[in-house]
């Protein structure tokens, strides 16, 4: 089985000449069949899989991890640049009016930028399900994850707006994609805003398998504290997790952490990066 992951946008840019852009979008190659991830904030992801010789038009699905516009706002360019129907798998709460408060007292619109009509106008199909998909015998998406852990929670700076009022957005539509692999599982976050470990813990229930290899994206450690810092190492560490590639949402003190406990099984992935498994 061979496995290959390129990202395409994150925070930073690894490359000279890429574009860096808040948010996430992640190729995943496996055995030829190519899901992309998260679309990004707005044109980095098409931009940058231009510069990098990624031909998107042979892009077989498209999953959204949520719907949150730092992951979906560059899906009218990455359907521009594929210029076909294509799949998008996601659960139905993408389309919630989201907000937040994350970079300002006030809160802003966060959710998708454009109508669902304009979208697949552009060649999108939708496919909305709570339940996880599985896209070949080999990889899956999480659909929507429990929350068990005390000790992952969702910030209350994130909202969604219900008949004219704010409230704090569940985020049940936040979702993974999983690998089966040789090694183990290996599992793809876009921001893991229901949790890192409940994501982990989700993805051994739906496959039966134990063995965690490995965990790449955005982890939503950006706000931790030591304690849940903490437990979230001990998790990893007890789950046997031999690598971890963090991006976007994590934070770098969350980095710097996640660093100094796994060493040389650890990894910065930022838009250019390539894992060749």
């Amino acid at each position: 089985m061979k496995i290959k992951f390129t990202t395409l946008s994150e925070n930073t840019a690894g490359i000279i000449g890429l574009l860096a852009e808040w948010g996430l979008s992640i190729l995943i190659e496996v055995d030829g069949y190519k899901v992309l991830l998260d679309t990004g904030l707005d044109t980095s992801a098409a931009r940058n899989a231009v510069t990098m010789g990624k031909d998107l038009s042979a892009v077989d699905r498209i999953v959204l991890s949520h719907g949150h516009r730092d992951h979906t706002g560059g899906l009218h360019h990455v359907l521009n640049a594929m210029r076909k129907e294509i799949e998008v798998i996601a659960h139905p709460d993408i389309w919630t009016a989201k907000y937040s408060r994350t970079f300002s007292k006030k809160a802003q619109y966060a959710g998708i930028p454009f109508a669902r009509q304009a979208l697949e106008g552009w060649g999108a199909s939708f496919r909305l399900t709570k339940e996880p998909v599985w896209l070949t015998d080999n990889i899956a998406t999480t659909g929507e994850i429990p929350m068990h852990t005390d000790y992952e929670k969702i910030g209350r700076e994130l909202l969604v707006k219900e008949g004219g009022k704010l409230r704090p957005d569940p985020l049940r539509d936040d979702q993974a994609i999983i690998i089966k692999s040789r090694m183990g599982l290996i599992v793809v976050l876009g921001c893991g805003h229901r949790g890192m470990i409940n994501t982990l813990h989700h993805a051994q229930k739906i496959t039966g398998i134990e063995k965690v290899y490995m965990v790449v994206g955005g982890t939503h450690l950006l706000h931790a504290s030591t304690e849940q810092m903490d437990l979230t190492i001990a998790e990893l560490k007890r789950l046997g997790v031999r690598k971890i590639g963090t991006s976007h949402c994590t934070g770098m003190p969350a980095v710097a952490r996640l660093f100094q406990e796994f060493g040389d099984n650890f990894f910065f992935n930022n838009a250019g990066n390539v894992v060749t498994i």
